[in-house]
């Protein structure tokens, strides 16, 4: 039996949406409620997947439903494909099964040529209308399936309006279209020596395979890969009815949301143009009108749209993003779907349709992406800081940003790859600017409203975004821009907020954010759900005290290597690894210790009553000593100068060899973590000494401390029982010294496989695992991170070698394999061992999933990740349990 691979919306319903897309799937569902959609018919995504299976190859029996479809399509319709006397016209959409706005091709008007144009023009008895129509179709076409980029086009209008001397495309007569349709047919007979096709069988075939083809395309990998929706998938094509909203003034074309996608306010949101087609709204080539003012025009319109809006959400139970098109005073619904929106709007809407009865608390939490919340967090611009405010566009997209200016999104991608904040500052952006907006700080568009192409995507990316200002004149050429009087450059400094549109000249200081009463609920229901514990990493006690103020149960990594990285400090630290004697080494721990005493009891104190898990000195002694090349270089300047002191020359030499000495061939692997504390056991003496005469004056302040001590890079059991011996010998020396008993446990990190492997031994004599899995990732798959990431990483992800970035999300085959391994096989000792991970892993939402489903106690995070977290524990228990 043939495989069924396409369907009329009519066949079609919800439950259908792996298979027919989002947007055919919602199609359907709006055609059997009896909305005014206009027909049409899905081709699957399956056959999508046999396209590039049947090497990018449209297959007859394909195209046989295909024509079958279309032909009940001219039944229903009274119209006929490619008749001159009553031209059925139709669009030609992408619809992949997750929502992904701009990123694939359309095409509209499909089926007009020189005959049906004709045919159209006496059938409307507007040939301007008809013209216009027939050359928004060969530009679609040409850009989308023969290749000619949209610039060549646009010049060629340009310079017609010039000669009529006219500012609007509106202005232009239908002798004006026809003029510019040649043009149009001699440009793209000149960039690909190919004649514009006439029939319109081969034009739907065509169009159909350019659809296929733009699942693939570059900005569809790159927002597939930015919100890691699967390349398999693949994307359907909706073949529908051409409604017009360009057939005068009172015909139009509009795209809403039921709710404010910015603030989440209940309240209709959106916008729409008068005599305008939908590419007029997204393309932000004109600035429409707000949604509101559609009651001024068309009342009875505007009051049967809101009806619908308020039907559509209570249907999907969610915030709908819906397209609409007003032919001659009647109402169409194009598209409907849950429409992207910010992280406040997310959390705001899910607490109201909780109030509202529209989903349970449950369905709340699944509704918020968990990297929403980490938005919610970023700075925002300090009001009180006079600013230079030069001009005020649409508020975009919520939240503030300065960088450099920035005109051209390949540029904006190099500079932020060189560590530069830029803004992206174009006329309007295209689904082909994504990679820059993805590198920008924020994104400033002179043209296009709150619905543009900029707007949607800066929304969904929780990227600050100003669009329609049009008091900015952008010379995309000169690489400047003028407001008034003022011309800024690239390079120069500007700042946005995008929740008031105003631009700023140069940099404003930033704040910290407030948190909305939704935000904390949100993450009281998210506690209420989850079973892992969120810790933080944290090393000074400002860190710690941010951590605890965002739901932190505790710091699951305390670096002291970065107390004695301080400028201030450093000096003693060099001394004592340059000491000759273990006297000298002494006397210069004796200088850290209170350092470090007073850094363990501010993180104490911000921890009262929590754990604090405190890994002892890990990283190798050279990283404290200066850099080799650049001593041997001013020893030699110094060889060179007569005025040399000679003792200070000979210093420098003795630190040079020291250095020489201390170097290591692969340092990652070689004397650091606990092999430095069995060498130099008075480093690991002094701060767990540190420790517990910190823990011992809290406890007198009445503070109650929980001290976690971690042993690094233990690969042996051995290596822990000795170090374990240390710390149980300085406990014991300073409780008897101050008659202070303080509880305390010793665990260790497992970030080397054997650990992992033998963990039912290394269990007899730890307390806790910690994973570490920034060094579990390096020492299994055998990659340095900063040599992998920065030369071959990034194409091993690219060519699918492997799925993602194992130092972002967690290798749960390879890496996670030996994570489970180690909770496993030490329960097996100590069943109520505490196990938890404290990599970078700890607050990425997919990692989280894998360390519930194997059992770890608790995860442990940067402080600003601590709300993801939580809310990722809670949806990882809701996924276990509808799976």
């Amino acid at each position: 039996m043939t495989e069924k691979w396409v369907y009329l919306f009519r066949e079609g319903n919800a439950e259908l949406r792996t298979l027919l897309g989002g947007k055919g799937a919602n199609l359907a569902e709006m055609t059997r409620a009896g909305l005014p959609v206009p027909p049409g018919f899905t081709i699957t995504t399956e056959a999508c997947n046999a396209f590039y299976e049947a090497n990018q190859t449209l297959t007859d029996e394909l195209m046989e439903q295909v024509w079958a479809a279309l032909k009940q399509l001219e039944a229903d319709t009274g119209k006929t494909f490619g008749n001159p006397i009553q031209p059925l016209l139709v669009s030609v959409r992408s619809g992949s099964v997750y929502s992904m706005p701009g990123m694939m091709d359309t095409i509209l008007n499909l089926g007009l040529n020189d005959d049906t144009v004709e045919g159209l023009a006496k059938l409307t008895g507007n040939p301007r209308f008809a013209y216009d129509c027939y050359r928004r179709f060969i530009q679609m076409f040409g850009d989308v399936v023969m290749g000619v980029d949209h610039y060549h086009f646009e010049r060629i209008i340009q310079k017609q309006k010039e000669i009529r001397g006219v500012s609007l495309d509106t202005e232009l007569t239908a002798e004006d279209w026809i003029q510019v349709i040649q043009q149009f047919k001699d440009c793209i007979a000149t960039h690909t020596r190919e004649i514009f096709p006439q029939d319109p069988y081969e034009q739907l075939k065509k169009a159909i395979r350019a659809v296929f083809l733009s699942w693939n395309n570059q900005r569809a990998q790159i927002y597939r890969k930015i919100h890691q929706i699967p390349d398999h998938l693949g994307t359907a094509v909706n073949i529908q009815l051409m409604v017009f909203g360009n057939m005068g003034e009172n015909s139009g074309t509009g795209v809403a949301f039921t709710r404010n996608p910015s603030t989440g306010e209940k309240e209709l949101y959106g916008e729409f143009l008068m005599n305008a087609q939908g590419e007029d709204v997204v393309a932000g080539v004109r600035t429409p009108e707000p949604i509101a003012e559609l009651k001024k025009h068309m009342p009875k319109v505007y009051q049967e749209f809101q009806e619908i809006c308020q039907r559509l959400e209570q249907h999907y139970r969610d915030m709908q993003d819906i397209e609409f098109t007003i032919e001659s005073g009647k109402l169409y619904i194009l598209q409907t779907r849950s429409g992207k929106r910010t992280a406040q709007a997310a959390v705001k809407i899910a607490c109201q349709m909780v109030e509202e009865g529209l989903i349970d608390r449950k369905e709340a939490l699944l509704r918020i992406e968990p990297e929403q919340l980490d938005q919610m967090l970023h700075p925002r611009l300090d009001t009180n800081v006079e600013s230079n405010v030069i001009a005020k566009g649409l508020p975009a997209s919520p939240g503030a940003a300065s960088g450099q200016i920035v005109f051209d999104a390949d540029d904006a991608e190099y500079l932020a790859k060189q560590g530069n904040k830029v803004i992206l500052v174009r006329p309007e952006t295209t689904p082909e600017d994504i990679h820059g907006i993805l590198a920008a700080q924020g994104i400033l568009t002179s043209r296009g409203g709150m619905t543009s192409h900029a707007a949607v995507v800066a929304r969904g990316m929780g990227k600050a975004c100003i669009c329609g200002c049009e008091q900015i004149k952008i010379d995309l050429h000169k690489k400047e821009m003028t407001v008034g009087t003022l011309t800024l450059k690239e390079g120069d400094l500007i700042t946005i907020d995008g929740s008031t549109g105003q631009v700023i000249d140069g940099e404003v200081p930033l704040i910290e954010p407030t948190l909305s009463s939704e935000f904390r609920q949100i993450l009281d229901w998210a506690d209420e759900v989850r079973r892992l514990r969120v810790r933080a990493n944290a090393d000074n006690p400002e860190d710690a005290a941010k951590a605890r103020e965002l739901g932190a149960e505790g710091i699951g990594l305390c670096r002291t290597e970065h107390m004695f990285m301080e400028p201030s400090r450093v000096p003693i630290v060099q001394t004592m690894i340059l000491a000759e004697t273990r006297e000298e080494r002494e006397e210069a721990l004796r200088q850290l210790l209170p350092l470090q005493k007073e850094d363990f009891k501010g993180i104490f104190k911000a921890m009262d009553g929590l754990p604090v898990n405190i890994r002892l000195l890990d990283p190798p002694l050279h990283e404290f000593l200066p850099n080799a090349e650049e001593l041997a270089v001013e020893i030699a300047k110094m060889q060179m100068d007569d005025q040399t002191d000679q003792m200070e020359l000979k210093r420098k030499q003795a630190l040079l060899k020291k250095v020489r000495n201390l170097q290591e061939f692969n340092p990652m692997l070689g004397h650091r973590g606990c092999r430095l504390g069995i060498i130099h056991p008075e480093i690991y003496a002094m701060q767990v000494e540190a420790i517990f005469l910190a823990a011992i004056e809290c406890k007198r302040e009445g503070i109650r401390v929980e001290p976690e001590i971690m042993i690094p890079l233990v690969g042996h059991v051995n290596e822990l029982k000795l170090m374990r011996e240390l710390v149980d010998e300085v406990a014991g020396r300073i409780q008897e010294e101050t008659g202070e008993k303080i509880a305390y446990t010793v665990g260790t990190m497992i970030e080397v496989p054997r650990a992992a492997i033998t963990a039912q031994e290394i269990a007899n004599e730890a307390d806790f695992f910690s994973f570490g899995t920034n060094d579990l990732t390096q020492t299994t798959f055998g990659y340095s991170r900063d040599d992998a990431e920065g030369k071959f990483l990034h194409a091993y992800v690219d060519n699918k070698i492997l799925p993602d970035n194992p130092f972002i999300t967690l290798d749960t085959e390879g890496v996670g394999a030996l994570v489970r391994m180690g909770v496993e096989e030490g329960r097996k000792t100590k069943p109520k061992l505490k196990t938890g991970i404290c990599g970078e892993h700890g607050g990425e939402k997919r990692s989280i999933q894998f360390c519930h489903r194997v059992g770890l106690d608790y995860v442990s995070c940067s402080p600003y990740r601590v709300p993801l977290a939580r809310l990722s524990a809670a949806q990882a228990v809701l996924t276990s349990e509808k799976n």
